[in-house]
Parts: structure tokens; sequence; C-alpha cells
């Protein structure tokens, strides 16, 4: 460490420190005299943040202090991960979206254009950080809200705003990452705000030799970097080329489905109803909700059913109907795997008729369509099941499938329920009734932490299938006697904790790890080993303290401080 010709470092930028720690960071009267406690500084961000009356301008606020005290802000993201997490991610991140070329301030993570291909390795030199860890999209279909072009910017740096404050990776090891392929929405070409190149989106081909190049300079600059796609229009092109050669996943796949299946784990236990009775009709046939059907069939299987009992325990609909095979239009690829093949001719044109023909025991909704589980639906859920599982998860909340007042009136309180966007909890009979939040961030902090210390080659199937068996895990006590299907978010770095060890413990057991050194850990041990690793933004400041006084004492043994401004 230095003290001459250095420039302060914005986490340096802490009225937490002391007076010789500011000295040592030469940001001594840069900042106001007084050293103030942890407490009062949340105290103050607390009472800016009651002062702003819309969610953006919250968004805004945080987004200005995240890149200005990157410790203070990740101090009052973990102090209060309840109230903060629905700002800095889903749903106000779907407005920050919407206007990211209109609000922009300062430079967020990295954007690298079509234009710069043949010379992305040397782009990616200009990040000065090593990077454990990206979050990369094209923002072609960002949440509910399609194509946005850079605008969807948002998302990666919303997402490992998560990875950080949820499972403790550093907030220097993390890269945001925007490739700028063009856009399809006329509309962003069209306005002068908007930042990204203004041309059409590029063709599949020109996009998978993109993504080659991308894929290969991150792993030559940084490798083994895990890799995280999302809100790509078509994600199942780039995971299934890339899955087997680095380490990279797709969260609105495997991420989605494995939360998703967590709490179905736990909800088929409380429905009463056997594995090989239900019938589940998906409404919305997209990449997620197909990503979160074949979780649910692995956990068939593992349960006793073959691939093909389990398989039929599922009808997809889509905008044109049921998924059949004799529909007369041509599938996506992806659609296959579930199309039925014994609707004997008759196609089934709505949710509402393939409700009626299939009398589900799980609704699941990833439609996108705001209010789909209508009252009638919701009722004959109730009057077919004891416990109707019902699961609208489609974000932001205006796009969710249902409500979570109207799953529990037209029920009468017996829906199973979990909803991608919070709800406040309703009351029912008298008893206050608290609904699940099958929110990916649940599942997908603690698989990049796993992963990341790990140091897993690739992401195998079975570490995120273990993600979701660890979440259905992690619910306290009290939250099963509460009925609850997921655990209080306030919990949430400790559920992190609990999913990193049952993805390293898939990792082991796959054979794609390279940390030798946690083999023979016992539970307990790579517990401690694990919490030892994360990120503690409440211990910086102590830390700093510690380092610092350290430096100035070694310094001084040596008879080195003459000049020095401590």
């Amino acid at each position: 460490m230095s003290t001459s010709d250095r420039t302060p470092e914005t986490g340096e930028y802490d009225t937490s420190h002391s007076i010789a720690v500011r000295r040592f960071h030469r940001t001594h009267g840069m900042l106001p005299p007084a050293v103030e406690s942890q407490d009062v500084q949340l105290l103050r961000c607390l009472r800016q943040l009651s002062q702003r009356e819309k969610s953006i301008d919250k968004y805004i606020y945080l987004s200005g202090l995240r890149n200005t005290n990157v410790h203070l802000f990740y101090r009052l993201v973990t102090k209060h991960i309840t109230d903060i997490a629905p700002l800095i991610y889903t749903p106000t991140v779907g407005d920050a979206c919407l206007q990211w070329s209109h609000n922009y301030v300062q430079p967020e993570g990295l954007y690298l254009s079509y234009s710069d291909k043949g010379h992305i390795a040397s782009i990616l030199h200009n990040w000065p950080q090593h990077v454990e860890i990206t979050v990369v999209t094209d923002g072609s279909r960002i949440l509910g809200l399609g194509d946005l072009g850079i605008n969807g910017m948002g998302i990666p740096v919303g997402k490992l705003a998560l990875y950080i404050g949820c499972a403790g990776i550093r907030p220097e090891a993390t890269l945001p990452l925007m490739l700028d392929l063009g856009t399809g929405n006329k509309e962003l070409r069209d306005d002068p705000l908007y930042m990204g190149s203004r041309r059409e989106k590029v063709s599949a081909q020109e996009e998978q030799e993109f993504m080659d190049e991308v894929m290969i300079a991150l792993n030559e600059k940084w490798p083994g970097i895990v890799v995280q796609f999302e809100d790509f229009k078509n994600p199942f092109p780039a995971l299934e080329r890339y899955q087997q050669k680095y380490t990279c996943f797709n969260d609105d796949i495997q991420g989605t489905g494995a939360v998703v299946l967590a709490g179905i784990i736990n909800v088929v236990k409380k429905s009463g109803v056997p594995v090989k009775e239900q019938r589940a009709v998906f409404m919305g046939a997209g990449s997620a909700g197909v990503g979160v059907a074949k979780q649910i069939v692995e956990f068939f299987i593992q349960e006793g059913l073959t691939e093909r009992q389990a398989r039929e325990c599922f009808w997809l609909v889509d905008t044109k109907g049921l998924v059949t095979n004799d529909r007369g239009d041509q599938l996506a690829e992806h659609k296959i795997y579930f199309s039925r093949n014994d609707n004997t001719g008759k196609q089934y044109k709505n949710l509402a008729e393939v409700v009626d023909y299939v009398k589900p025991t799980i609704l699941m909704g990833l439609s996108t369509i705001g209010g789909v589980f209508t009252p009638e639906i919701l009722t004959k859920m109730r009057d077919w099941n004891k416990r109707p599982i019902i699961f609208p998860l489609s974000n932001p909340s205006a796009n969710s499938e249902c409500t979570f007042e109207d799953a529990m009136k037209y029920t009468n309180g017996t829906a199973l329920f979990a909803s991608g966007s919070p709800f406040p909890p309703v009351v029912h009979d008298g008893k206050s009734l608290q609904p699940g939040q099958g929110n990916n961030m649940y599942v997908f902090p603690g698989i990049g932490l796993g992963t990341i210390l790990s140091k897993a080659t690739v992401v195998t199937q079975s570490m995120i299938y273990a993600s979701a068996n660890a979440l259905s895990t992690a619910l306290s006590p009290s939250e099963v006697a509460e009925d609850w299907l997921y655990p209080e978010i306030a919990r949430i770095r400790d559920v992190s904790v609990i999913v990193a060890m049952g993805v390293i413990r898939a990792a082991q057991e796959a054979g794609v790890d390279r940390e030798t050194r946690i083999k023979g850990m016992n539970d307990e041990e790579l517990e401690k080993w694990v919490r030892s690793k994360m990120y503690d933004p409440h211990g910086e400041t102590q830390r700093v303290e510690k380092e610092v006084y350290s430096f100035i004492e070694d310094v001084a043994g040596k008879g080195g401080m003459r000049g020095s401004n401590l």
C-alpha cells in the first residue's frame, strides 16, 4: 500500500472511517469532519429515501449511492433487504429500464456493440477489476416489457446487486454486461435520447458469431468466469452451445425453474395429492415456462415416475391454445417436448377451455398476461382441489396472472400460492395470510456463490437441481408452522449459504469442482468456510481500519514514516 500519488476509490469516501484512515486514503478534508457510526449513516439514507415518493426516484437515489459509497449502499441493502430489494430489482427495475437512456447519469457496467466485433478482447481490457461473475443480456426480452435494447442494462446492474447483497460476492468481482446487437423496437431507434446503436437486430447467425467471440474473450481475460445469461428473447441457443464448454447458466430457464421447483417440492407435500396424480396446466409456453416444467419433471422422476409418466403430467398453453402435435402450426423447438398427442384431434383454444378439459391440481402462470387467472378459473380450482396450487409467476406485478387477494378470495383461502412479484398479506376469515414469492433471488445468488467457491468448470443440471432441493429445506420451524412456501426474505444471506452448499456438494459429486481444499470438509466446516468467503459490508470499516493501522505499524517499525501525512 502507498499513500502517495493515489486516487481514492468510491468506497473510501466513507464517513465511518477514522481520521487516520481518511489521511491514509487521501480523503481527509474531502469529507465532513464527523466520524459517524454505521447506524447514523443508515438513518440518513432511510430519511433521504422516504423523501422520495416515486419508486423510480428511490431507484435513482440508490444508484447514486452505490456509485459514490459502495459499502454504505450494501450495508443499506443487507440491513433492509425486504424494503430495498423491490427498489433495486423487480418491480422497480422495469421502470428503470424503460427510462434508462432518459435517466442516464454515469457509466455502469460494460457495453459491447456489434460494431466492436473483432475487437472485443481489447475492450474487455478496459475493465479495471478482476471479475468472477458477469450477468449478460442483449436486452431483447426484458421482463414482460419486450425488446428494450441497451436500456436493458438495468437488469445486469440490478441482478449483480443481489448477488452481492444476498450472497456476499464482492462488488469489484462483478461485471454488468450489455450486448448491443441492435433492437427491433422502432420507437427506441427513433428516440433522440436512446443511447444504443440505431440498427435492426442482427440475424441469429450474426449473433452466434458475436457470442462466440464474447465467450472466448471473457474466458481468456478471466479464466473460469461465471457467466449468467439473462433476458434473451431466445435463450436456448446460447445455453445449449456453451453450457458444456464454459461455466455458465441461464437464470430465466434454470433459476426460475429451480425456485419454482423448491416451492413445488413443498406444496406437493402440503396438497396431499401424490405426484403421479398431479396435473399441471402452464399458461405460458416460452423459455421460462418450459424451463420450469422441465425442472418439475426431474422432481417427479426423483419421486418414482418414469420420464414419460412425468412429462404427461403437463399441459402447456400458449397464445394459440393447448400445445398439441396436430394443432396445425409449426411449434417452436422448445415446445415439442411437452406437446400433447392425446387430444384425439380436438383443439383447446384458450386457458379456460384447457382448464375445463384437464381439471388441474397445479395452475402455473408464466405468460405476462395480467389477470388471465380469472375468478371463474380460480373458483373451479377450489371446487376440484382441497388445496389448489396456484403460481402466477409473471413480472412485474401488473403482468401477474392473478393477485394474492383474488387467489385467496376465490379459493376461500385454500390455495397454496406463490407469485413472481411481491403482494401484500391479506386477511381471510380473521387470519392474516402471507403470500409466497417465488423470486429467483432465493437461488441465483447461491448458485453463483457456490459455483465460484467450488471453482466449477461447468454448471451442471445436478447443481441447479441441488439449489432447488436446498432451498426447499431452508424454511425455519416457524415458517413451516405458518404454512410458508419460501423463507422470509430478511434471511436471504443465510438461505444463500444453504443453497451455495448444495451447489458445492453437487459440483463435487459431478466431479466438476477444482477447489481441493474443501473436498474433505463436513457440512459444519463447509458452512463456516463459505461464510468466511462472503463479503460483509458491515465489517468493511473495521477491516480497513485494521489493514491501515497494521500497515502504519509495519512501516513505522521499518523507519519509513518520514514525510507521511498520517
